[in-house]
């Protein structure tokens, strides 16, 4: 098979791989934004010559309109890179009010199948006579420069100046004073990068921090109508999904920010109540075809402006604004990213305009978290799909609603568990490094295949590929905690919470792993901060009933277990609370529930895991064995949250309970 040839730059301590897009420091990456990596390319392939402000603009911006001070604050991100000290020129001159030039020599290299094909380009000055009096002033005071051969031929009449033995001994000078030259840059780039780095952004920083999260809120929109509002949350929906990706930061999801629409919410509070040092807030105006975005990164600690930026652009271009803003952000908060993050963090998953304005309708809805939400979002992923069939993220999207649709049992998963797995099957034909995919499948392996090792590996994949995607955490702790592994899977809700801190789904979900590590009081305390977020926020209440049963305040659990009954319509809150009751000693009562259940089974579909439960809660572990062996024929995802249930410890020595879990390759 053919390799593909790999052009090749060296000068001083660097190199340049411009095929893979890295720049290395004797062997090291040196981490670069996309778009200084551009920079550093266009000056290098135009060494020798002034590259004017406005045509290296257009190199690197060709599809946008961006200020100068942008290019500015590049050119000074690559400087910082390459080791230069303010007034120092050894890479990059600066030809004011014109321009840059490379200066430096340049070694270039063809790497075709491991062999090189070297030209170095000597360090000698090209001179028209016009300069030569001037250049024999420079060549005393040792002035070098490196030129290209293009430019020698562009320079008509010019004529190399040597002289023999002199100029062989000015060379060698020239090269010691060089050496030296280089190590002083090398020193003070050592000394530089101890001290604190000051803001990369037009408003410099008075203070210097590290900041390790960010929140981007919805961008507000002048127009008041629902697709501007979901072309504003798409935006930023689009920046979270960008920028989660990269390991060096916590982004607060699109679910955390969504409520922040209101165009007077002041960005500061939000800010503090998200927990986060910096904050992304912008505003969006569409106008026909035209498309303008105003946005700045602030400081949430003292206020100020990392950077700022007003970009004005064909809407069918939206696809560069949200580069642009991606490449800024990561550059003002001074990230160190790897090639791979590079690519993922200008990677269009289309290039269909019409694909993606659905699709962020889609995701609009779908954040609503509603029944009504979910099927909204359906329509507009495949409506998405239709515009293009090859739109990864809209399969993604499409297997999250169906899986969400049963995660929250609005509908029977013989409906939604088939269209999850094919759309997020095809979602990773087309893309495989897509952490939504692969956790979509991996809670299908979990819940619905029993095919637990591929279940965790999905998760891990999906978690690899996105640190900060919260229901890959979220559902993996869940699986660590039916494996009964709870100290893994405490660390893994603590890694979600950190993300989202004030999702009341994850920090409801710490409550659900600490009871069933038979950790009580710290279930039920983790479940009143929940309550205290949101007194009816209903999983809470579930998790901090089954903890007061298992400490035996059994009225309490029934209060708690009352507030689902008008919620629960498949008969779950009667069987909690049915068991209570048997657990209670009140037999009587839990006869009643149970009367109850078999009455509702008449109307509609009642799991016989929740008539194994009051069994279990009278001590009929018969009748219940009875019930869960149905369940297990069903192969109802319920079966396997027995496993580590305290509640189901009375079936634990029953050799026909060890059975049915083998089964599955479950053991106790």
């Amino acid at each position: 098979m053919s390799k593909q040839a790999k052009h090749l730059y060296e000068f001083g301590d660097f190199s340049v791989d411009a095929t893979e897009r890295l720049l290395l420091r004797e062997g090291e990456t040196v981490p670069l934004t996309p778009k200084v990596f551009d920079i550093l390319l266009v000056l290098i392939e135009n060494r020798g010559h002034i590259i004017e402000k406005d045509a290296l603009m257009e190199e690197v911006w060709p599809d946008a309109i961006v200020e100068e001070g942008n290019l500015n604050r590049n050119i000074s991100t690559l400087r910082k890179a390459l080791g230069e000290t303010p007034g120092d020129n050894t890479y990059i001159e600066t030809i004011p009010k014109r321009g840059y030039r490379f200066v430096a020599e340049v070694r270039e290299a063809v790497d075709e199948a491991a062999d090189f094909i070297v030209a170095r380009y000597t360090r000698s000055r090209v001179v028209t006579e016009e300069e030569q009096e001037r250049n024999l002033y420079q060549e005393r005071n040792l002035y070098v420069e490196s030129v290209s051969p293009p430019a020698a031929r562009l320079m008509k009449g010019a004529t190399i100046k040597r002289s023999g033995r002199k100029t062989l001994a000015v060379l060698l000078l020239a090269a010691v004073l060089l050496l030296a030259a280089g190590l002083l840059v090398a020193v003070s780039y050592y000394l530089i990068a101890r001290k604190p780095d000051a803001s990369r952004s037009g408003a410099p920083l008075n203070k210097t921090y590290s900041f390790r999260s960010l929140a981007v809120l919805p961008f507000k929109s002048l127009g008041g109508g629902e697709d501007e509002q979901s072309l504003g949350l798409g935006m930023a929906d689009a920046l979270i999904t960008r920028l989660s990706r990269l390991k060096g930061i916590s982004i607060r999801p699109t679910s955390a920010v969504m409520k922040y629409t209101d165009p007077q919410q002041n960005p500061f509070a939000a800010g503090r109540e998200l927990g986060v040092e910096s904050l992304l807030d912008g505003r969006i105006q569409r106008s026909g075809d035209r498309i303008r975005v105003t946005v700045q990164l602030v400081s949430v600690r003292d206020g100020s402006t990392l950077w700022a930026e007003t970009v004005e652009e064909n809407f069918t271009n939206i696809f560069t604004v949200q580069d642009s803003i991606s490449e800024q952000v990561v550059e003002a908060l001074a990230l160190r990213l790897s090639g791979e993050e590079r690519k993922l963090l200008t990677r269009h998953y289309t290039r269909n305009t019409e694909a993606y304005n659905l699709y962020i309708r889609g995701r609009y809805f779908w954040n609503k978290r509603s029944e009504e939400g979910f099927n909204k979002a359906i329509d507009y992923f495949n409506q998405a799909i239709g515009s293009d069939p090859n739109y990864a993220l809209a399969y993604a999207g499409l297997a999250d609603a169906y899986v969400l649709l049963d995660s929250y049992g609005m509908l029977p998963p013989y409906e939604t568990v088939p269209k999850a797995r094919a759309a997020a099957t095809r979602a990773l034909e087309i893309d495989d490094t897509l952490a939504e995919a692969h956790t979509s499948l991996a809670y299908l392996k979990r819940d619905y295949d029993w095919d637990f090792a591929g279940a965790e590996r999905g998760f891990k994949r999906a978690i690899e590929l996105n640190p900060n995607y919260v229901p890959a955490r979220h559902w993996y702790a869940e699986y660590l905690t039916l494996m009964e592994r709870f100290d893994e899977a405490l660390a893994e809700i603590n890694h979600a919470q950190e993300i989202d801190p004030l999702s009341l789904t994850i920090n409801a979900a710490a409550g659900f792993t600490l009871f069933y590590a038979r950790r009580y009081d710290e279930a039920i305390d983790q479940c009143r901060k929940a309550l205290e977020m949101d007194p009816d926020f209903l999983l809470a209440s579930m998790y901090m009933g089954l903890a007061y049963e298992q400490k035996g305040m059994y009225r309490e659990a029934i209060a708690e277990f009352e507030k689902l009954s008008n919620q629960l319509k498949d008969g779950a809150a009667i069987a909690m609370i049915g068991h209570a009751y048997g657990a209670w000693g009140k037999r009587d009562e839990a006869q009643k529930k149970l009367e109850e259940l078999m009455e509702l089974s008449k109307r509609t579909y009642v799991p016989p895991a929740h008539l194994a439960i009051v069994y279990m809660g009278l001590g009929d572990k018969d009748r219940a064995l009875k019930e869960l062996e149905k369940t297990y024929k069903e192969r109802s995802r319920l079966f396997i949250y027995f496993k580590a249930d305290p509640r189901s410890d009375i079936l634990r020595s029953d050799s026909r309970y060890r059975d049915l879990l083998q089964r599955i390759g479950l053991a106790l």
